[in-house]
């Protein structure tokens, strides 16, 4: 509906948007770069970040980046099951038939990972999403479960990701053994103001916006409300576009923006 109001060629803030068509924040790059910097090393890496900030479109550029006859990316968010269905789900993403014991399971995860590196020589590529919601015990078993060779190799990259306090737990004595292996830490930002107008201006110019359709003080209002965070501000900006349509505005001002954070829930 509003698309065509405001002729536009596709909807903006797509949830399906390639990797090449991001908006390169400061803190996107620096994600990135500090991903690739894992890639080259190998072993463990950090990513973190407050919720809708951009973790997993961040880690689906970087999957994208690989090439897939040296990559083999197995991607777990741990909130599909329970610890043991995430081993079991380890083992399937290696291309193997998972036993019953944890122990058995352990070594096919172990034996999977070096016959991977090692015979086909194609690095696996684990990404662990949601991390935060790990009990103790398990972090404590992937200290175990990637030690190869008493730690003097790493044929994977483990990548954990999840809300800021996830650093805060590894730095607790019980996961010192964890914590002293990664090797990259980085945590997404939020967007700043100026970012979040150049972001906005970005999306809208890739959806076939030929002239500014929101004002410099509906943009402000946007940054105040989302805080930076992109899911706030993809929420807000269509929200905002609806109701511009419906009420016939030829430009989003700060009152439209008014509307769509109250309908949104984030008043």
């Amino acid at each position: 509906m509003y698309k065509s109001f405001y002729s536009l060629s596709q909807a903006p803030f797509s949830k399906d948007l390639r990797p090449s068509d991001a908006f390169l924040s400061t803190d996107y790059q620096g994600a990135l770069g500090a991903l690739d910097y894992l890639r080259k090393s190998k072993g463990m890496g950090l990513l973190i970040g407050d919720p809708g900030v951009g973790k997993t479109f961040t880690l689906r550029s970087f999957k994208d980046s690989l090439n897939p006859s040296l990559y083999h990316v197995i991607y777990f968010p741990l909130s599909t099951g329970g610890v043991m269905d995430f081993y079991r789900g380890l083992v399937y993403g290696l291309g193997e038939e998972p036993k019953f014991r944890k122990v058995d399971l352990f070594r096919q995860i172990q034996q999977g990972i070096e016959r991977m590196a090692g015979d086909r020589k194609i690095t696996p590529v684990f990404i662990l999403d949601e991390m935060h919601m790990a009990k103790d015990a398990f972090l404590q078993d992937l200290a175990l479960l990637f030690n190869f060779q008493m730690d003097s190799t790493n044929p994977f990259i483990l990548i954990l990701s999840g809300l800021p306090h996830l650093k805060t737990r590894l730095t607790l004595n019980h996961h010192r053994p964890l914590s002293q292996r990664i090797i990259m830490k980085y945590e997404i930002q939020p967007l700043s103001k100026e970012e979040v107008m150049a972001y906005i201006d970005h999306h809208m110019k890739m959806a076939g916006a030929k002239m500014p359709i929101f004002t410099d003080a509906a943009i402000e209002a946007i940054a105040l409300r989302s805080q930076g965070w992109s899911r706030v501000i993809n929420v807000l900006t269509v929200n905002s576009l609806l109701f511009g349509s419906q009420l016939k505005k030829d430009q989003i001002d700060e009152e439209i923006v008014r509307l769509a954070i109250e309908d949104s829930g984030l008043s």
